[in-house]
């Protein structure tokens, strides 16, 4: 049985999909864009919209009663591999900052992202017994 999560902290899904889907054990966020929830606003830069897609799957992992620690498996989508170098340290600064080991991951370059960003984040969580 699977449970919808939705949380204001994070932006509201932009079409027939939710934010994320508690099945019990694992929770699986859908993509994050780094959508600032509160005001709308996309900033221009790679490291502050990887960190914004962070935050935006940290509070549905959040709102699932779970942490960034309890994160398994992400994928990056990003719109230039070039960027990644940046990417990479944002995101490790995240993680470090949680205090959280790194979970797997996967990056890929993509052709275009919803509302022309630059990068979008999906995660999965694991409860633990």
């Amino acid at each position: 049985m699977s449970r919808e999560i939705s949380t204001e902290k994070a932006p509201a899904a932009i079409g027939p999909y939710v934010q994320g889907v508690d099945l019990g054990s694992m929770v699986i966020t859908s993509g994050q864009i780094p959508v600032n929830p509160h005001t709308g606003e996309v900033a221009a830069d790679i490291a502050v919209q990887t960190r914004q897609s962070l935050d935006n799957v940290k509070a549905i992992i959040s709102a699932a009663g779970l942490s960034v620690g309890d994160i398994v498996k992400t994928t990056v989508f990003v719109k230039d591999l070039n960027d990644f170098a940046t990417v990479n340290a944002s995101y490790e600064a995240f993680f470090n900052e949680h205090q959280a080991s790194f979970p797997a991951r996967s990056c890929v370059e993509v052709a275009r992202l919803p509302k022309d960003v630059k990068i979008e984040i999906e995660a999965i969580a694991v409860r633990r017994a």
